[in-house]
């Protein structure tokens, strides 16, 4: 069954094999059993549902993706994201208001089968049970296709425990990403600094980052500048990640700021400023 996947934006992980689209009606020679549409953020739902419509005539059509609200089912490598993605659970148990994931997903994480990936793009890995994460990293350790482990949809730091850290340590990561969302999760984030940094991680080496949410109504940047240094302090390369309405919109100003804080080797130029 040919199916052609269409995608109304290209980002780092969007496939790119031979039966995907990127935001473009169908050609004069596209043909298929199925057309799927995958959209995942909500301001691109206008733009694929006019793709739908252009696809129509081609093959039938479903519109599905994280921005239609909809669970996913288990992951297949390379369908929806890029070959060396993987996703091996689903759901998140915490409930953050800014967060769509366990309203989508739900509150109770879904183990799913583990397929070989190197950058681990769980909703909350770390909330998995033990012989979950030990299978994971079990996987991440024998892959060899793909290069260097990065674990980019962000581990729990007030779930890391010591078994943990000696794993990761083992497997070397390119990157992981942790959060620093909301005032509760400083401390946990400073714990789980010390408790990398004791196993051999530094902090030259830029492995240890975090995303650290911006420009949500009442913040400012003076006060996100401070969350930015305490990420620093507590060994993690920050990230900023601007808050997004439904329709996608973000105050120019603040994305300025945030292009200075997205890069480590422009942050890296940044510690101590200020």
């Amino acid at each position: 069954m040919k199916i052609i996947r269409v995608f109304p934006r290209k980002t780092s992980a969007t496939p790119d094999d031979e039966n995907v689209r990127i935001n473009t009606p169908p050609g004069l020679f596209d043909e298929a059993d199925a057309v799927h549409i995958s959209v995942a953020f909500t301001w691109d739902i206008p733009k694929a549902e006019r793709l739908a419509h252009q696809w129509e005539r081609v093959a039938p059509v479903t519109i599905g993706g994280p921005a239609m609200s909809a669970p996913g089912g288990d992951f297949v490598p390379g369908r929806y994201v890029k070959r060396g993605y993987v996703i091996t659970s689903r759901g998140c148990p915490n409930k953050c208001w800014f967060c769509s994931v366990w309203r989508r997903e739900g509150s109770a994480v879904r183990e799913l089968p583990i397929t070989e990936g190197r950058n681990v793009l769980d909703d909350n890995l770390l909330a998995c049970s033990d012989e979950h994460i030990n299978r994971v990293f079990d996987m991440l350790k024998g892959q060899k296709r793909f290069g260097q482990i990065e674990f980019t949809g962000g581990l729990e730091a007030a779930r890391l425990k010591q078994w943990h850290v000696d794993k990761l340590r083992e497997l070397k990561p390119k990157q992981m990403f942790f959060a620093y969302d909301t005032p509760d999760d400083l401390e946990p984030l400073k714990a789980a600094g010390m408790m990398l940094l004791k196993a051999g991680f530094t902090t030259t080496s830029h492995a240890l980052r975090a995303y650290v949410l911006c420009g949500y109504q009442g913040d400012t940047m003076d006060k996100a500048r401070v969350r930015m240094h305490e990420t620093t302090s507590a060994g993690f390369m920050p990230m900023a990640m601007l808050y997004r309405d439904q329709q996608g919109k973000r105050d120019p100003e603040w994305m300025r700021w945030a292009r200075t804080w997205a890069r480590p080797a422009m942050m890296a130029n940044r510690r101590g400023d200020e």
